[in-house]
């Protein structure tokens, strides 16, 4: 049994949790469904009031506090503007500190590496950023950047670039947790194939 936890705030990038949410939970089906296991995803907030999404009017109910949810075996912190108040909130800096000491897995998506630099476990270590931030994280000193990664791996340490990376970090993840061919299956099963348009120049269709 896996236990993901994602974090969220208000202006929290809805991508970055959304996406390793659908992977979590595909992963979490099939796993049930193949009779493995009874994995749980849940999403964690400081307060129990809905969290605002950062590209607009997108709300999101948190499951569970920061004091009344189950014991992670993964926590997940996102990105998005969010980041830049939660960084000076004790509540949260100190909640991912406790927390780091108990889950067996961390991982960040996108600018969620800000707060875990904030709150102590990404220092001395190497990560992924989103591609906007990289500088200025690697100004704050005490960790090193990767830069032109999906997603890096440095001991139970998972981080990725931005908004779409988190999915690549998930399936990696899960891969890590219950084996390659599993991820795999999942990634068929969520269709995550991707083939960007306009990477080349190939007609519009109409």
């Amino acid at each position: 049994m896996t236990t993901y936890g994602l974090l969220i705030f208000d202006k929290v990038e809805a991508l970055d949790f959304v996406g390793p949410w659908q992977v979590f939970a595909s992963s979490a089906a099939v796993r049930a469904r193949d009779g493995a296991g009874v994995d749980t995803v849940v999403t964690i907030a400081e307060r129990p009031d809905p969290v605002r999404c950062n590209k607009g009017p997108l709300r999101v109910v948190p499951d569970h506090t920061l004091d009344d949810h189950p014991p992670l075996d993964v926590l997940l912190v996102p990105g998005g503007t969010g980041t830049r108040h939660e960084m000076t909130n004790p509540a949260v800096l100190e909640w991912i500190q406790r927390m780091t000491a108990r889950v067996d897995w961390l991982a960040s998506v996108c600018t969620g590496a800000e707060l875990l630099h904030a709150a102590g476990p990404a220092r001395g270590r190497r990560v992924a950023t989103d591609w906007e931030l990289e500088d200025e994280l690697e100004a704050r000193g005490d960790i090193t950047i990767v830069r032109d990664a999906r997603y890096v791996v440095d001991g139970n340490l998972v981080t990725s670039q931005g908004v779409s990376a988190g999915i690549d970090m998930a399936l990696w993840l899960i891969g890590r947790l219950h084996g390659r061919a599993h991820s795999r299956f999942v990634r068929r099963k969520i269709q995550y194939e991707p083939a960007p348009p306009f990477m080349a120049d190939e007609p519009l269709v109409s």
